[in-house]
């Protein structure tokens, strides 16, 4: 039976700039949802936001329903840690299911005399927006891996707008990102000139894996963006959250439809292609899976009633 125009509900997402993963994955959740909204009666619309910390405090707040969070800020919100700790732990925080790998990126320009992610000490990095998932992975991690005040000169808060020009025209000499591939941010940049991407490959990444169980090392496969061979990382996984205040029944609504149109779900864009049913919903969040979303995947089987 449609769904009469009194029982419309309207929902938003939080994504991030338009050109890294988020906002075309959310637009792919949205496009889905509202393929069968006479159905249901939900509409879906994206909002661009700085990303992970913005899209949690924008959920917190009220002014987001849904929202796509790294699983590391998503830890440090519902614990309240890190950058979360004077806010407080966000015991309302509820997780829908997992999604794509994220990567730990670092692109230099082709004809830099950086060959490892060490040799940009002191160098002009960007780090990400201010408020964005990876400025603050930035700092929680670089300490971790050895770095001090002193080789940290010279970060900057661009856009990811404006990164691709930044890095060609020498205004910066790399930038950091923690974003899914393939990314058209790459893509841009490869545009304007020729670049390299730099592993983060040393000693204190087991140290970081061993402290912080929620980054995970990661890998860039051969071939994306023409490159021969594979670039070794750490990761996060991108996640979709929203909080204890929405209802069963809307959640409910959202991951239906994206599971039941799953394999058009995976092809909206390239980084959902390698997605699987089972880990989406199996990996591990540190929020409580949402009581709509832990329906479906008991009926589905995808989850026992213990779990």
């Amino acid at each position: 039976m449609p769904a009469l125009a009194r029982d419309q509900h309207f929902i938003t997402i939080g994504t991030a700039g338009v050109t890294g993963v988020y906002y075309p994955a959310g637009g792919a959740i949205c496009k889905i949802v509202n393929l069968s909204r006479a159905e249901h009666g939900v509409r879906c619309s994206l909002e661009t936001t700085l990303g992970s910390i913005s899209n949690i405090r924008l959920i917190r707040s009220g002014e987001l329903d849904f929202g796509y969070v790294q699983s590391d800020w998503q830890h440090h919100a519902y614990f309240g840690t890190s950058v979360f700790e004077t806010s407080g732990p966000f015991k309302d925080l509820r997780s829908v299911f997992s999604l794509h790998s994220e990567v730990a990126t670092v692109v230099v320009r082709e004809e830099a005399g950086f060959q490892e992610f060490d040799d940009l000490k002191s160098a002009k990095i960007n780090i990400g927006s201010k408020g964005s998932g990876s400025a603050a992975s930035w700092n929680a991690l670089i300490g971790s891996l050895g770095w001090t005040r002193q080789d940290q000169r010279n970060l900057s808060n661009l856009t990811t707008s404006e990164l691709s020009e930044a890095l060609c025209s020498g205004k910066i000499d790399a930038y950091f990102e923690l974003i899914g591939h393939p990314a058209s941010l790459i893509e841009e940049t490869q545009d304007q000139c020729d670049i390299r991407l730099l592993g983060i490959e040393n000693d204190a990444v087991d140290t970081v894996l061993s402290e912080m169980p929620y980054y995970t090392k990661a890998t860039i496969p051969a071939g994306f963006y023409g490159f021969s061979g594979p670039v070794g990382s750490l990761g996060v996984v991108a996640t979709l959250v929203t909080s204890a205040r929405m209802p069963d029944d809307i959640v409910y609504t959202v991951v239906r439809a994206v599971f039941e149109y799953f394999d058009s779900f995976k092809r909206l864009h390239p980084a959902l292609s390698r997605l699987e049913v089972e880990e989406m919903v199996s990996q591990r969040m540190p929020a409580p899976l949402h009581p709509g979303a832990l329906k479906f995947y008991r009926e589905q089987g995808l989850l026992s009633p213990d779990d």
